[in-house]
């Protein structure tokens, strides 16, 4: 059985009647790869808006392993201190990892936000040592479009973040930097522009299943579904 978990902040975690990328993921998986897997993690639920708390249940199609570490508001930094007793509870094989943009928007600078993603690769490690991750790039979104300074802490950190994918990755413990999603547009793939619609969550799906088929022959191409 193949563990993957999400791990994210509000983009991978979604909010109360959405699918989720996580869904869309759960998806391609169950049409492209030849074994059993599921998605696992501490925690189930999406956030909900109106209680401005992550309590709901109430995905649009639930019936999936929604399991996930995720969390609104939450970064690299707040993950390094959670992914190890998480890996080692949940018996995690691969982690598929969307972070960075509420670091650098709130919390931290594109040095600091890159200094926690080699804590949380060596935290990982720690907890096992063969665990395999897939990691996104920071997607730009309606605030780099207008603040040129937040714009190039995205870039600089995405510059970082590919050297240190490039500098921690070992044999036994494989990582992989994701392509940013292909044609990804604020306009059209989010419903503010910062979290996605379900054009978004396909595209996001598909940036991590690339990079899982061209580089470990991991699944097939992702084919989007309609909603």
């Amino acid at each position: 059985m193949l563990r993957f978990m999400p791990v994210g902040d509000s983009m991978t975690i979604g909010s109360a009647g959405e699918h989720t990328w996580r869904y869309r993921m759960w998806q391609h998986l169950c049409a492209t790869y030849g074994g059993p897997f599921t998605l696992v993690g501490p925690r189930e639920t999406l956030y909900d808006k109106s209680a401005e708390a992550p309590t709901s249940y109430a995905y649009a199609d639930p019936d999936f392993p929604r399991a996930h570490l995720a969390g609104w508001g939450e970064g690299w930094q707040h993950m390094v201190p959670l992914i190890g007793d998480a890996v080692r509870a949940h018996r995690a094989d691969v982690l598929l990892v969307s972070l960075g943009l509420i670091d650098l928007g709130f919390y931290t600078n594109a040095e600091q936000t890159a200094a926690n993603v080699e804590s949380f690769v060596a935290a990982a490690r720690e907890a096992a040592p063969r665990i395999r991750m897939v990691i996104l790039p920071v997607i730009r979104n309606i605030r780099a479009a207008s603040d040129e300074a937040f714009a190039a802490q995205v870039d600089r950190f995405n510059v970082l973040l590919a050297k240190a994918v490039a500098d921690l990755d070992q044999p036994r413990s494989p990582l992989l930097l994701a392509s940013p999603p292909e044609s990804y547009d604020i306009d059209t793939d989010t419903y503010d522009g910062t979290h996605p619609n379900a054009n978004g969550e396909h595209r996001i799906a598909g940036a991590f299943a690339a990079a899982m088929w061209q580089g470990w022959g991991m699944g097939q191409p992702y084919e989007a579904g309609t909603d």
